[in-house]
């Protein structure tokens, strides 16, 4: 294929992307990050003694993933649990801000909102560099009763939607029974339909617990999960990460996988077709990586919910993935920096574009 249609279709997909209905079913997440300056170093233990300047609190997890749907120009509506603490609050508000439908989100009592506090520090006139990260568990974990109720939300969520995004940050909360019963409502409702649709997409992202999914349309773990998944060593070599992927094709029942390599790309993985090895887009020289799993299925999810085939899908995430990256912090991508950047506009730049 020619750089110019490839360019010419990934344009017309990110247009297709705006309205496409997803629910975003997972653990939510709090991303704190305190900013400060170097003063000095303490007199009282060898550390860095900090000014303290702000403090942001950003949507991280499955909130990542809806941020990014959102600003993608799909209709996101979220499901999960977050706490009725001041955390959960600020989380809940920042949502609904983005645009976000929230009214699936439980607040049980006595769950407090899990966080994950960075603290970034720097010059006054050098870029904030993280210099530790606190993270603060649920105060419980979620109850028999909660998760009902959380799998009962997501499911009649499915039933108005065109895809199921599913984060899954191993809190307990999501199970593989989840996907089975949504691929039945969609199986159902393209049925009752009587003609094909881009509709029932279901798409799983589980940092721990991936081979327990089974039938989903695709899958998207990094190289490091597949190989803690798997018990393998993938590295350079060629050859494992082939026989990885297509173990994992195999054993999830998907349709698709793709994996995520850093710097070294992506990989995707189709029944009877093969492995397209996609390399990354823009500079190596990346700014900051946290939270762009979330980008790269949030928008993988969009395009293949707007009847994109596989490659093309994983091709626009890429670029979306390669956006994110180089920006500081739990970030989104609009679709205006995807026109951009696929374009031939300097990915490094892409943010002053929307």
């Amino acid at each position: 294929m020619s750089g110019s249609s490839e360019g010419g279709r990934l344009l017309a997909l990110v247009d297709a992307l705006a309205g496409r209905r997803v629910v975003i079913a997972g653990d939510l997440i709090a991303d704190e990050f305190i900013y400060g300056e170097i003063a000095r170093v303490s007199r009282e233990a060898p550390v860095l003694i900090l000014n303290y300047d702000s403090t942001e609190i950003v949507p991280g997890g499955a909130g990542n993933a809806a941020g990014n749907v959102a600003t993608l120009g799909g209709a996101a509506r979220l499901a999960g649990v977050v706490g009725r603490d001041e955390t959960g609050r600020r989380l809940l508000g920042t949502l609904k801000s983005g645009g976000i439908d929230v009214g699936t989100v439980l607040r049980p009592a006595g769950y407090r909102t899990p966080t994950k506090t960075r603290i970034l520090a720097g010059g006054i006139h050098s870029a904030k560099q993280q210099v530790v990260r606190i993270d603060r568990a649920a105060s419980s974990t979620v109850d028999d009763d909660t998760r009902a109720a959380f799998e009962s939300r997501v499911l009649q969520a499915v039933r108005s939607a065109d895809a199921l995004l599913v984060s899954d940050y191993g809190s307990g909360l999501i199970r593989p029974h989840l996907v089975t019963e949504a691929r039945k409502i969609f199986r159902a409702s393209v049925k009752a339909a009587a003609v094909k649709q881009a509709t029932g997409i279901i798409l799983v992202d589980s940092r721990y617990n991936l081979l327990k999914f089974r039938g989903m349309t695709a899958c998207t773990p990094n190289e490091s999960e597949v190989e803690q998944a798997l018990g393998v060593r993938i590295g350079d070599n060629a050859r494992a990460l082939e026989r990885a992927g297509r173990e994992l094709l195999a054993a999830t029942r998907s349709s698709a996988v793709l994996i995520t390599r850093g710097s070294r790309g992506m990989a995707l993985f189709e029944a009877g077709r093969p492995t397209v090895h996609i390399p990354i887009v823009g500079s190596d020289q990346i700014a900051d990586v946290t939270g762009a799993g979330d980008t790269v299925i949030a928008t993988m999810t969009l395009a293949l919910s707007a009847g994109a085939p596989f490659e093309d899908a994983a091709r626009l995430a890429n670029y979306a993935g390669g956006i994110v990256v180089m920006k500081r912090g739990t970030a989104t991508v609009g679709a205006s920096e995807l026109r951009f950047a696929i374009s031939g506009g300097a990915i490094g730049r892409a943010g002053t574009a929307s």
